[in-house]
């Protein structure tokens, strides 16, 4: 037994080694390249691997589950209440508008509105796990086609819950047993509002317990300071909210996803999300290798017309459906068919969701053997679709708002890393060369690269958020890092990565507005610019020295309104909210105080005469006086 489980993880292992980085020297990218892998080592490609791997793509699905909850720590609550309209606007209509009109092809063959309705809503969901990881890999999850996409995954992902409900209440036939999962959870036995109630409970017991006892549990084992047990921990709570979830009937990945919510504001977010990764990118990756090798060829060349009309007819149908959507949601073409070309294959739920179908008499096994066929395929070519979407139909018809490049090899350390070169950095940047201050400068807008190394500012391509990067432009020997890009979500996510990664690295962070620096300030960032102070306590400096005020006493006025505006930020940001806002009667109270102390600083202004000096018009006479005819060098 041991030895058939080693040969298996041999198997997948050298599967994985070699297909994968075959396929992304092809462009086709890591997805495509597991789900190959797959489909060669399975029953129907060399046999490597048999009927185990239904039991392997099972296990596989706990990588879906680690991903969700990787995803909700890097959402906090307040980002995805900001995503409320598309999360239920858009995924709401996506999941309504595919389930009509599958539904209704359905229909139209002859079928009962049971199953036309059955296979509608089933057909409606995507596949999360390839949609988010092309995302990842691509980078365009902060894109409006990346934000907006994953708000449908995350409907979807709810709505598995109510169909799972209403299968049974759609059956046809007499059910034909197996596994019946209705009497697998605690709560079966109750009546339905008290199913009901206790499914609340645990989702909100579930946030109490992750926002007020994992803290101090994570603090605890933390000051053990091992590594290990860290780790462990991360997972065993994974494991642990899979398994109540699945026991109150509900999605584990819907579980997990809010827990990682919870968690996302907790200091230990980033250790986690850390641990967690390696076993994300593992289990999922065998999730797609999994998936190609259970792809049945017999039900592919025995019914193999009507599984290329299925596949087809679902591309086509939620290609529209997700087009218009984007475009009736004020997405761009380029967005709008990156949206749609990403979403438009079947789900992995589906999997499950036939299956239980067809043991609650719903669905015929010679109704879901082509249907099952054509969801694995139509997750296949998902990778396909998206070269489609990106080297033929944007180049020809839109335009690309960036480059898709790997990342440059940095060749040079220094003692300042700067992330970012645009209309802020490229000052900071500039000054520090001019005085001999040598300046690693990354980038991740092609656009700025290219122009920066025309006018011989050496720079280089890259996302500073990735620390294999950051290392290898000698981060761990640097001085300092100045954060220079206008995203403040990008620059949280650097500061938690490098004061984790390399705590005796300086950073200076550019901040766009007071909220911004609030933010920045909470982050731990002691040095924290706002883009705009410099040049608004100047443009007030001349204002006030045109109005007739000395230049030593708005030049005087000018510092101390920067001191005291500073001061005032740091305290304030100590009493802002979770919303990073400050109340506007505390606000209101630290701007008339500061108006007092100005007020106070220029009644106790002293000898004009002492500072004359500051004065433009009189230095101009004083000099003009020691040049002229009656002074020493006349």
């Amino acid at each position: 037994m041991a030895d058939d489980i080693f040969v298996q993880a041999f198997v997948y292992l050298m599967a994985a080694v070699v297909a994968v980085p075959i396929a992304k020297r092809f462009g086709l990218g890591s997805v495509l390249g597991y789900l190959i892998a797959g489909f060669i080592i399975g029953p129907f490609g060399l046999g490597f691997v048999g009927d185990e791997g239904e039991d392997v793509l099972h296990f596989a699905e706990f990588g879906v589950v680690i991903m969700l909850f990787v995803i909700g720590l890097e959402l906090e609550a307040e980002k995805l209440w900001n995503l409320r309209r598309s999360i239920l606007g858009l995924g709401g209509l996506q999941v309504l508008a595919t389930t009509v009109i599958i539904g209704a092809a359905t229909l139209a063959l002859g079928y009962s509105w049971q199953i036309a309705l059955a296979i509608g809503l089933i057909l409606a969901l995507s596949s999360t796990a390839i949609v988010l990881q092309t995302f990842n890999e691509k980078g365009l999850m902060r894109t409006e086609a990346g934000q907006n996409g994953f708000s449908v995954l995350l409907f979807q992902d709810i709505a598995v819950i109510p169909i799972i409900a209403l299968l049974p209440l759609l059956a046809v036939a007499e059910a034909t047993g197996g596994d019946d999962h209705a009497d697998d959870t605690l709560i079966s036995g109750l009546p339905g509002y008290a199913q009901a109630l206790a499914i609340v409970g645990v989702v909100v017991g579930l946030i109490v317990v992750g926002r007020f006892l994992l803290r101090p549990v994570f603090r605890f084992i933390a000051s053990a300071g091992i590594h290990e047990v860290f780790t462990a921990a991360a997972l065993l709570i994974v494991v642990g909210i899979a398994l109540l979830m699945g026991e109150v009937g509900l999605s584990p990945a819907l579980g997990t996803f809010l827990a990682g919510v919870v968690l996302a504001d907790s200091e230990y977010r980033h250790e986690l999300e850390g641990d967690i990764e390696p076993f994300k990118g593992l289990l999922l990756g065998l999730f797609f290798i999994s998936v190609g090798a259970s792809i049945d060829l017999d039900v592919i060349t025995g019914d193999w017309l009507n599984v290329t009309l299925i596949v087809v007819g679902l591309v086509i149908a939620k290609l529209a459906v997700l087009y218009a959507l984007g475009v009736r949601f004020g997405m761009g073409f380029d967005q709008s068919t990156i949206f749609a070309f990403s979403l438009a294959q079947g789900g992995e739920f589906a999997f499950v969701l036939f299956s239980l179908a067809e043991e609650g008499g719903v669905l015929t096994a010679s109704l879901t053997s082509p249907l099952i066929a054509a969801v694995a395929i139509s997750m296949a070519i998902t990778p396909l679709l998206f070269l489609l979407a990106e080297y033929v139909l944007l180049p020809k018809f839109g335009t690309k708002e960036t480059e898709n490049r790997e990342a440059d090899t940095v060749d040079e350390e220094n003692p300042v890393i700067m992330a970012g070169f645009g209309r802020f950095g490229n000052y900071v940047g500039r000054l520090l060369r001019a005085n001999g201050v040598g300046v690693t400068v990354l980038d991740n807008n092609a656009n700025h690269i290219e122009v920066l190394r025309k006018l011989g500012i050496k720079s280089f391509y890259g996302d500073a958020s990735r620390m294999d990067l950051l290392r290898s432009a000698g981060a761990a020997d640097a001085t300092l890092v100045i954060l220079s890009m206008g995203d403040v979500e990008k620059q949280l996510e650097l500061v938690h990565k490098i004061r984790h990664e390399f705590p005796g690295l300086t950073i200076l962070a550019r901040a766009r507005d007071r909220r911004a620096a609030t933010r920045l300030l909470n982050a731990g960032v002691e040095h924290v610019y706002r883009e705009t102070l410099d040049s608004g306590v100047k443009m007030g400096t001349d204002a006030l020295g045109m109005l007739g005020f000395r230049q030593h006493q708005a030049v005087r006025a000018g510092r101390n309104f920067r001191y005291h505006d500073e001061y005032h930020l740091r305290e304030m940001a100590e009493e802002a909210g979770e919303d990073h806002m400050v109340p506007i009667s505390v606000a209101r109270e630290r701007l008339e105080l500061l108006e007092r102390t100005l007020k106070s600083d220029i009644e106790d202004d002293g000898d004009e005469e002492r500072d004359a000096g500051w004065d433009t018009d009189s230095l101009r006479r004083d000099v003009a006086s020691r040049s002229g005819p009656g002074s020493e060098d006349g």
